[in-house]
Order: structure tokens, then sequence, then C-alpha cells
């Protein structure tokens, strides 16, 4: 896991992304546009996630400390959890704008110069969540996946608003005129709304982890693993326990036997221990992997 790397990316991501936060919030008050205006409150509340984010990654890092003797995966799931709850009230927040907006008249924008703010906010957007995404494919980081996806959101709501504007300018002068000022509030009404499943899966997913529910696949893996090996081997029977936490999974197995059963030395119990963690394919550092044996069923 290089963690180094994933924390240059993102002090990257932070850099930019207060660039294109001071351009929606100059746009938006400049042009009169809400929708314009949430997308740079929608990026200041990512750069403040994306700190967030590369304090945990400085401490997992560290792998363990004699407080956090597990160490601190546990934080990443929860840096989701807080991110997708955040984004979601802020997606909340920007639908009763819109409302308010809609059922008061509307208000005029800057078609014009709206139009181009947007499409260099747009432009900025989709080319970071492209750049984000190659380092995220190649790091596998879940916080480099959740940058993608604030990059994608902010991408897509100022696409929408380009789209907005460019009719806009088609309606002006026209017999359907009068619809321009619903534009900007309608336009964030339906950002607002296609977004906010986004942050809501992965609030939901995060704390799936944060409360230590055991994902099935892992747990079925080690169900399928340890009730073959168990056959094999001719032992009694075995209990197991897993959970993920962020990019670490913990599996817990405890193997029965009969209390006359002979494994031979500490090797050949080290040695049954390697063909599990092979069978599971748990080798890797994202894996904490413990395994016993015992003769009392107190004890699995």
């Amino acid at each position: 896991m290089d963690t180094a790397r994933e924390q240059r990316v993102l002090t990257f991501s932070i850099a930019v992304t207060l660039a294109v936060s001071a351009t929606g919030f100059a746009g938006g008050l400049l042009v009169g546009s809400q929708a314009i205006l949430f997308d740079g409150v929608y990026s200041l509340v990512d750069v403040a996630l994306t700190l967030v984010a590369l304090s945990v990654l400085r401490l997992v890092a560290r792998e363990e400390s004699p407080r956090f003797q597990y160490g601190y995966w546990h934080l990443e799931p929860m840096v989701e959890a807080l991110g997708g709850a955040i984004l979601s009230l802020a997606c909340i927040y920007a639908l009763a704008n819109s409302v308010i907006g809609l059922t008061t008249g509307g208000h005029e924008v800057k078609a014009g110069p709206a139009l181009v703010w947007a499409t260099v906010l747009c432009v900025s957007n989709l080319a970071m969540a492209a750049f984000v995404r190659t380092r995220a494919l190649r790091l596998q980081s879940a916080l480099l996946w959740l940058d993608v996806r604030a990059w994608l959101l902010s991408g897509l709501m100022s696409l929408a608003v380009v789209l907005a504007f460019g009719m806009a300018l088609v309606l002006r002068g026209g017999a359907h005129a009068h619809w321009i000022p619903y534009l900007d509030p309608l336009v964030l009404a339906a950002i607002s709304v296609a977004v906010l499943p986004v942050p809501l899966r992965s609030a939901w997913k995060a704390m799936r982890e944060v409360l230590q529910v055991a994902p099935d696949t892992l747990d079925a893996r080690v169900q399928a693993v340890m009730s073959a090996f168990v056959a094999e081997h001719g032992y009694l029977d075995f209990t197991s326990h897993v959970a993920k936490m962020g990019r670490m999974r913990f599996v817990e197995i405890h193997i029965l036997t009969h209390p006359d059963t002979v494994i031979g030395t500490i090797g050949n119990v080290d040695a049954l221990r390697d063909e599990i963690a092979e069978r599971l394919d748990a080798r890797g550092s994202e894996f904490w992997l413990t395994i016993d044996f015992t003769a009392d069923p107190a004890w699995t």
C-alpha cells in the first residue's frame, strides 16, 4: 500500500479543488446563479473532506501505535461515512433552495457569462475525475475513489448548468422567454435530486464497515475454504469471524479438533496455517489473519 503516493495525489487534488471552489463562488455571485454557487459550495465541502482523508492516510501509514494496536484502518470508513453524510446534507439544502426559487418566480441570470463560467468548471472537474481515477485504479485506494466520485459529481453538476444556460440563450427573445428565470432553480433541483443517492449509498456502505457488518463475499469465501479444509484433515468443526474496515480485512478462525489429535511440531501447525492462508489468498498486507487449533469447544 503506497500511502505516500496517495497523499501526493490528494494534496494536488486539494489545491485544484480550492481553485475550482473559488471560481465557483466568484462565478455564482457575479452571474447570479445559485447552481454555480452550489457547485462552489460542494467543492469547498470536498476540500474539507479531502483534508480529513489526507490526515487519515498519514495515520494509516503508521500501521499501529500503543493506543491503536490494530492500526488506524477503522478511520477510512469513518471518513467515507462522514463525507457521504455531509454531501447528502448539502444536496438536501440545495434542493430546498431550488424549491424556494421555483415558488417565488425564479430569478434572472446572466446566461452568456454563466455559460462560460460553467463550462470552465465542467472541464476542470471532469479532467480531475479522470486524473484521480487513473491513480485510484493503480493504487487501489478507497479514499481516492471517494475523491473521484466527488470530482465526477461536480463535473456532472457543471454539465447540467452548461446545458441549462445554453437553453436559456436559445429561449432568449422567443415565445418561451418567460421560462428563463426558472431555469437556474430548476437545474439546481434536478442536480440535487440526481446527485443525492450517490453520497447516501457511500455513507450506507461505509457505515456497514464502521458497524463491522460481515462482508458477504469474504464470509462466503472463508466458509467455503474452511469447510473443505476441515473435511480433508478430519477435524471436528470450525468457527470464523470476518470484518472489513477500510482496506483491511480481519479474519479470525478457530478449528475444533479431537482431544487426542496430534498435529505435530509448531512447524507443522504453521504449515497448516500457511495452507489456509494460501487457499484464502490472504497473504497480502491487507489481511489480518488469526488461526488457532483447540479441542475445547468453549474456545471456538
